[in-house]
Formats: structure tokens, C-alpha cells, sequence
């Protein structure tokens, strides 16, 4: 199973969405919200060069935003404990 971590802020709509979504899944992650630790944010922004939220990584490799995990889920590239794509 992949490592997945997922930066988010507090009020984000998007990052609700993609939590639900690993967890429909069964694909365990860590979440790392930055709502109020600047000094993170600033060094995600130096790493992807995107300001927004959520900001994914799997298995130490930022794969983009919420699209690229919807698309990542549905070509099958991560799988969830319970082997369903």
C-alpha cells in the first residue's frame, strides 16, 4: 500500500472531498493540515509551487491536487487495502 499524505487547511471544501474519497476507497493517509503553521505552507510552496489546498504526495512524490488523485484512483494507479481500484 502506498503512502499517502494529504496537506490541507481547515476550511477547505476540497480537501473534505478528497479525505472522503481515500477513505471510500480504503486507502489509509495522513493528513497534514497547515491552517495555522505559515512556515509549512511556505515550504510546500517552495517544493510544488502551488499555494492551494489539498496538496497530495504518494510515497513521497507530489502527484498534484484533487483531479490527479480522482484520476490516479480511477486509472487503478492506488488500490486500497481491500484490492478494489
Amino acid at each position: 500500500m502506498p503512502t499517502v499524505q494529504v496537506y490541507t487547511t481547515r476550511y477547505c471544501g476540497y480537501c473534505v472531498r478528497v479525505k472522503r474519497l481515500l477513505e471510500q476507497e480504503g486507502i489509509p493517509y495522513e493528513e497534514i493540515d497547515i491552517s495555522e503553521t505559515p512556515e509549512v505552507r511556505d515550504e510546500l510552496v517552495g517544493k510544488t509551487g502551488e499555494w492551494t489546498v489539498p496538496q497530495i504526495f504518494v510515497d513521497g512524490k507530489y502527484i498534484g491536487q484533487d483531479d490527479e488523485l480522482y484520476a490516479l484512483i480511477r486509472s487503478g494507479g492506488l488500490r486500497s487495502a481491500s484490492g478494489r481500484k
